[in-house]
């Protein structure tokens, strides 16, 4: 289980590591499209943007249905839930880190500062 949890993670941060990838998916948040659509903000061949298309399938990020000729590519949120999840424990981990750092600088900064010597 804790292998495949691992698996659908390298999958999702693998489609995410790409910017293309990032902003087809930014536009299947908005709704579905063919996937002429989700090439055409690209300067990418349909070829180029199919290959994109099957890295966010596999990470199980969009789910594609095949219409007559027209594929048509909608968002598939779970992967997302499950990195976000993940991510979630390192946020808490820092947020605790800056927490205490910004209490260390508070006392720093409330303590008197000492006159400089030479000022009797």
């Amino acid at each position: 289980m804790v292998e495949h949890q691992a698996h659908i993670l390298d999958s999702v941060f693998h489609a995410l590591g790409d910017a293309t990838r990032r902003r087809m998916l930014r536009a299947l948040a908005e709704g579905e499209r063919t996937v002429g659509q989700l090439a055409q903000p690209f300067a990418i061949s349909l070829a180029a943007a199919s290959k994109h298309i099957k890295a966010l399938e596999a990470a199980g990020l969009i789910r594609r249905e095949v219409r007559g000729r027209t594929h048509l590519c909608r968002l598939a949120p779970a992967p997302l839930a499950r990195a976000h999840q993940w991510l979630a424990f390192y946020e808490g981990f820092w947020t605790t880190r800056l927490d205490v750092l910004d209490q260390l600088l508070r006392e720093e900064d409330a303590r008197p500062t000492p006159a400089p010597e030479g000022d009797a």
